[in-house]
């Protein structure tokens, strides 16, 4: 059995239900788009998919949108592999402070788009800020901001058809 809280203690610390918000940048620094979320990261103990993660997005003009990620292990990263992302997290040990977590993907059906995301928790473990860093064919075309709170780690007791919202 893979043991996500063994093999990735700083990815662990990460496990429960993070209300944020999103804010996209382009090239230039001008704001193109934001909106909220909420994310449940779940260790799940299951050797066919030992992080889990789903994301819930709502616009302020009442648009919403869930994805949802199973991942693998492999050798110190988890594996991100579906229908829109091919990619692969790590821990940085050479984070003396064990805050951060980088991240890259490629968007599938988007040639040549690929990005880097860099995530810092605070020391509590209640915020955590994450910047990804958007390149199309080597070049920046665009940055996403991320600023979120910790709402709780028992991510079980959610229930309904949607996390978003829901109290704990």
């Amino acid at each position: 059995m893979t043991d996500l809280q063994k093999h990735m203690p700083y990815l662990a610390k990460h496990e429960g239900v993070w209300d944020g918000m999103y804010r996209y940048y382009d090239a230039n620094g001008d704001k193109i788009d934001e909106h909220k979320s909420r994310l449940v990261c779940r260790i799940t103990g299951d050797d066919q998919a030992p992080y889990h993660q789903t994301n819930h997005y709502s616009w302020a003009d009442g648009k919403t949108e869930v994805r949802d990620f199973k991942t693998t292990y492999s050798f110190g990263r988890i594996i991100f592999d579906n229908e829109l992302i091919y990619g692969w997290c790590t821990e940085i040990p050479e984070d003396d402070h064990h805050r951060t977590l980088m991240l890259y993907w490629q968007r599938k059906g988007e040639d040549g788009l690929e990005l880097y995301e860099m995530i810092q928790l605070s020391d509590d473990g209640q915020l955590r800020n994450r910047i990804w860093h958007w390149y199309k064919n080597g070049v920046l075309v665009q940055r996403t901001l991320i600023d979120e709170k910790f709402v709780s780690r028992d991510w079980q007791k959610i229930t309904g058809p949607s996390f978003s919202g829901e109290a704990i």
